[in-house]
C-alpha cells in the first residue's frame, strides 16, 4: 500500500442415524439439501431383481442414509450407506420388473444433515439404465509399498476404462483388464461401460506410496528451536507475560523490525491463560495448539494497533503477524487487529468485538478474515478494503473502498459501491489450513481438514473440523541452519516439512514431488533462493498443501519463486487440489531482491487462498528502486479451474496478475500498481495502450469470473504516468466482473478506464471510480 500519511447442530453418526429415522416415522423432516450442487445421485441395476443406489456428495460426509419404499411385502427401509472411494452405496433386492422404488437421502455436511427431495426408480421399466460404478480394492489411501489394484463393477458385463495420470476416463482411454500395479502415488479414476446402458459415474482412488514408511521417523515431541515459545496453564502468567513483552520489544518498531531477520511463533497449549495480553510485532506467529479454537482460551487480548511513535497513528505498515485457532475473551469487550497486509486472523473464536482499526482511527490497508466466529460486531472504520471467508459475525460495520465476504453470516447484503460491499452466500470451494496441535497424550500433530465446497460458516461451528490427522513422526522439523540439500532429502523420503521461525538461504531448488506433502511454517519462515534459483517447484500432484511461508526474492533473478504444476499440466485434482495458504512473495525491502514472476499456478484445481505479492516501495537503503528490485509479474495462472480468494498483488513492473486458465475464479483482489514508474514509454504494455492492467486475462479465455476487485494507482516518481485500464479482459459472455473500482492516491497519476473501456478516469481526491458488473 501506499505508506504516505496524508493517503487516505452437532451429532455423532450414529446419534444422526437414529435422529434421522425418528424424524422420518413421526413424519418430520430435517432440514432440506442446501443445494443440487451438493451431492448426484444415480441407480443402477446389477440384475433383474436388484437395484444399486448411488450417492456421491460433493463435500466429504461422515455419513449418508437411504431411505426408500417399493419393495414387495415390507414397509419403508432406512439404511446406513457405504462408503467407497467418496462414493455411498446401498444395494435394494427382492424386486420385480415393473416395482417403482421412492427413495430419498440424508446426508451430512459439515455437522448439520440434510434431506435430499424424493426420487423414484422404475425396475426393468424399458429406459436405459446406468452402469454401476467401478470400485477399488484396495480402496485409496497410504500405503507403505506399491500396491495391486483390481477394479470392478456390480453390472455384469461392463468393461472398464481408466486413467493413471489424473485426467477423465473416457471410452478410448486404457482398458483394464487385469490387476493394475501402483508403484508409486497416484490417483486412478475409472468409468464402466456396458452397450445399451449409460456410462457410470467416475470413480477415483488416491494412493500415496511411500510417505510413512519413507520417512525416517521423527520425534512425536520435536524440539522446534530457540524461536518457537511454547506456553501451559500451569505457568504463571507474569512468567508469560514477560516473554511475550520481551519478543514484542525485539518485534515492535516499524523502522527497525520490519525488515530484520528475527522470526519468533508464540504457541499455547489446550487450557485457560488469566490476563495475558499478547501485542504482536513483525514476523510473529500467535497460534493455540488446541484441535480447535475453543481448547485455548486468552482471558486477555492479542492486539495489533499502531504501536510506535513513528507510526503516525496509522496501520498502513502492519505486515507480516498472525493469530490462529484460539478463543480469546477481550479484557474490554473487544478485540483489536489493526493490520495491513499478510497478516490473517484465522480459526479464532472472539468473545466479544473485532476492531480491525487503530485506535487512533488512522489509516490502515488490510486484510483477511477465515474460519473464524466474532460474537459481537466487526468493525473495520479506517481500513480500506477488507476479505471475509467462511465465518460467523454478530454484525458488520464500515466500509472505505472494497469490503468482500464469501460464507459469511452477518455479513451485510452486498450494496456496492454504497456502501462498498459484496457478498457471496458461500464460498465455491475451500480447505481451512493444516494446523500443528497437541493431541490427548502430549504428542504433537498436524490437522488436515477436508475440502468443502459451497462452504458457509466456520469449519468448526458445530463441533470438530472434518479432516484427518498427520504425527509429527511424519515431519521433517526445519531449523535455522538446515540446508536446502537436507531439506530436499527429507521431501525425497517422502517426508512433510515443519518449518520453524527462521531465515533459509537456498542454494538449490526445494523439489516438491510426492502426493499430499504438506508444508506448514509458523513464525514467517523466509525462503531466500541464492544464485538465481528457483525457491520451490511444485509436482502435478494431488493434495500439496502450503501454507506459513515467506519467499523473499534472492540478489540474482530467478525465473519464479514458487511454481506449482509444470508447465502443459492438464491432470484435474478437482477432489484433491493443492492449495496455497498465507504465502507471501517479497521483491526488495530486506535485500535488492530480483524475479521475474513471484507465483506461477499450472497444476488444475489449484486454491489460492491468501497471498500477497509485493514487489517493495520501501525498506532498507538500496534494497528498492525501478532498477533495483525488478520483477515483471505477481502472479500467473496457466492452470484450469484454479480459485483465488484473497489476493493482494502490488507494485509489479508489468502485468499483475495474468490468469490464462480457463474456468477461474477470484474473490477479493487488492492492487497498487508500481509507485516508481520513470516515464510513460518504460510502463506501456506490448499492445501499445498506456500501462499494463493490473488483472489480465488471457484472449482465449472463454470462462472466468471475479468477484470485489480493487486497482490503486500513485504513480510518484511521475505523476503524468497513466494506465488505460486496470482490468484486461476479452469480451466474452463467460468472462463476468463484478465491483470493480480504481483510485488515483492523492491524485499521482490516472488510471483511464475501470475494465477495457468501460468506466471514467480517477478523479482527484483520492475517489474511486465503480463499476457494478461486466459486461
Amino acid at each position: 500500500m501506499n505508506r504516505t500519511l496524508d493517503k487516505l447442530r452437532r451429532r455423532g453418526p450414529g446419534l444422526a442415524f437414529v435422529a434421522s429415522a425418528l424424524l422420518l416415522a413421526g413424519g418430520l423432516t430435517a432440514p432440506a439439501a442446501l443445494a443440487a450442487d451438493d451431492y448426484t445421485q444415480s441407480v443402477t441395476q446389477p440384475s433383474s431383481t436388484q437395484v444399486q443406489l448411488n450417492f456421491t456428495p460433493t463435500t466429504p460426509a461422515l455419513y449418508v442414509d437411504v431411505h426408500y419404499t417399493g419393495v414387495p411385502g415390507i414397509g419403508q427401509q432406512n439404511v446406513r450407506m457405504t462408503n467407497g472411494s467418496g462414493t455411498w452405496r446401498t444395494t435394494v433386492g427382492g424386486l420385480s420388473t415393473g416395482n417403482v422404488l421412492d427413495y430419498w437421502f440424508t446426508y451430512e455436511k459439515s455437522g448439520p444433515q440434510y434431506d435430499t427431495p424424493h426420487f423414484s426408480y422404475t425396475v426393468g421399466g424399458g429406459g436405459t439404465t446406468t452402469v454401476a460404478a467401478p470400485t477399488f480394492s484396495p480402496p485409496g489411501g497410504t500405503y507403505s509399498a506399491a500396491q495391486t489394484v483390481t477394479i470392478s463393477s456390480a453390472t455384469s458385463g461392463a468393461t472398464i476404462r481408466y486413467t493413471v495420470d489424473g485426467s477423465t476416463p473416457t471410452a478410448s482411454s486404457t482398458l483394464y483388464s487385469g490387476p493394475i500395479s501402483v508403484p508409486n502415488s497416484r490417483t486412478v479414476n475409472a468409468i464402466a461401460l456396458k452397450s445399451g446402458s449409460t456410462t457410470s459415474p467416475v470413480s477415483s482412488a488416491t494412493y500415496t506410496i511411500g510417505t510413512q514408511a519413507g520417512c525416517p521417523t521423527q520425534s512425536d515431541t520435536p524440539n522446534f528451536g530457540p524461536n518457537v515459545r511454547i506456553f501451559d496453564p500451569g505457568m504463571s502468567a507474569a512468567t508469560i507475560q514477560a516473554q511475550l513483552d520481551t519478543d514484542f520489544n525485539n518485534q515492535k518498531d516499524t523502522l527497525t523490525a520490519q525488515m530484520a531477520d528475527r522470526r519468533v511463533a508464540h504457541l499455547f497449549k489446550p487450557g485457560t491463560y488469566n490476563n495475558v495480553h499478547d501485542n504482536v510485532g513483525f514476523y510473529t506467529s500467535v497460534a493455540g495448539l488446541g484441535q480447535n479454537p475453543g481448547d485455548v482460551l486468552i482471558n486477555g487480548d492479542v492486539t495489533v494497533d499502531a504501536f510506535n511513535a513513528s507510526d503516525n497513528g496509522v496501520a498502513l505498515q502492519n505486515f507480516w503477524r498472525s493469530a490462529e485457532n484460539m478463543a480469546v475473551n477481550p479484557s474490554g469487550g473487544n478485540e483489536r487487529w489493526a493490520v495491513a497486509q499478510a497478516a490473517p486472523f484465522r480459526r479464532m473464536d472472539v468473545r466479544g468485538g473485532l476492531q480491525l482499526y487503530p485506535a487512533s482511527y488512522g489509516y490502515a490497508s488490510g486484510g483477511y478474515i477465515a474460519d473464524t466466529k466474532v460474537a459481537g460486531q466487526a468493525a473495520s472504520v479506517s481500513q480500506q478494503q477488507w476479505y471475509t471467508r467462511d465465518s460467523q459475525l454478530g454484525s458488520w460495520n464500515g466500509g472505505v473502498w472494497n469490503m468482500v465476504f464469501s460464507g459469511t453470516s452477518g455479513a451485510p447484503a452486498t450494496t456496492f459501491p454504497n456502501p462498498p460491499e459484496t457478498t457471496l452466500a458461500t464460498t465455491p470451494v475451500s480447505r481451512d489450513v493444516p494446523y500443528l496441535y497437541v493431541d490427548g497424550t502430549g504428542k504433537y500433530r498436524v490437522f488436515l481438514p477436508s475440502l468443502r465446497t459451497n462452504a458457509s460458516g466456520p469449519s468448526w461451528a458445530n463441533g470438530s473440523t472434518p479432516g484427518s490427522s498427520a504425527p509429527m513422526s511424519q515431519f521433517y522439523v526445519v531449523k535455522s541452519g538446515d540446508s536446502a540439500a537436507s531439506i530436499n532429502n527429507a521431501l525425497s523420503a517422502g517426508c512433510n516439512l515443519f518449518f520453524t521461525p527462521g531465515v533459509y538461504h537456498l542454494n538449490q531448488t526445494l523439489n516438491v514431488t510426492k502426493a499430499n506433502t504438506t508444508i506448514l511454517g509458523i513464525g514467517y519462515p523466509t525462503l531466500v533462493p541464492d544464485n538465481g534459483v528457483n525457491a520451490m517447484q511444485v509436482s502435478d500432484v494431488d493434495g500439496v498443501r502450503l501454507k506459513g511461508l515467506l519467499f523473499d526474492a534472492g540478489t540474482t533473478n530467478s525465473q519464479a519463486l514458487l511454481t506449482v504444476g509444470q508447465s502443459g499440466s492438464s491432470a484435474s485434482h478437482a477432489s484433491n487440489p493443492t492449495t496455497v495458504q498465507d504465502v507471501f512473495f517479497r521483491i526488495g525491502g530486506a535485500i535488492a531482491g530480483k524475479a521475474t514472476n513471484s507465483l506461477i499456478v499450472n497444476s488444475a484445481n489449484t486454491i489460492i487462498d491468501h497471498i500477497w505479492a509485493w514487489r517493495a516501495d520501501h525498506g532498507n537503503a538500496g534494497t528498492y528502486g525501478w532498477n533495483t528490485n525488478t520483477a515483471d509479474t505477481g502472479l500467473v495462472v496457466n492452470g484450469a479451474n484454479v480459485t483465488a480468494t484473497g489476493l493482494f498483488v502490488e507494485h509489479y513492473q508489468k502485468y499483475q496478475v495474468i490468469w490464462n486458465g480457463q474456468g477461474g475464479k477470484t474473490i477479493f483482489f487488492q492492487n497498487e500498481m508500481p509507485y516508481d514508474v520513470p516515464n510513460q514509454a518504460s510502463w506501456n504494455a506490448p499492445s501499445g495502450v498506456a500501462g499494463y492492467a493490473a488483472y489480465k486475462v488471457g484472449s482465449n479465455v472463454t470462462s472466468h469470473e471475479a468477484w470485489g476487485l480493487g486497482s490503486y494507482c500513485f504513480f510518484d516518481t511521475n505523476p503524468a504516468v497513466s494506465s488505460y485500464h486496470a482490468f484486461e479482459v476479452p469480451n466474452t459472455s463467460g468472462v463476468r466482473f463484478h465491483s470493480l473500482l480504481t483510485v488515483s492516491l492523492n491524485y499521482r497519476g490516472t488510471i483511464t478506464h475501470v475494465i477495457n473501456d468501460t468506466g471514467g478516469v480517477t478523479p482527484s481526491g483520492t475517489v474511486p471510480v465503480n463499476v457494478v458488473s461486466y459486461p
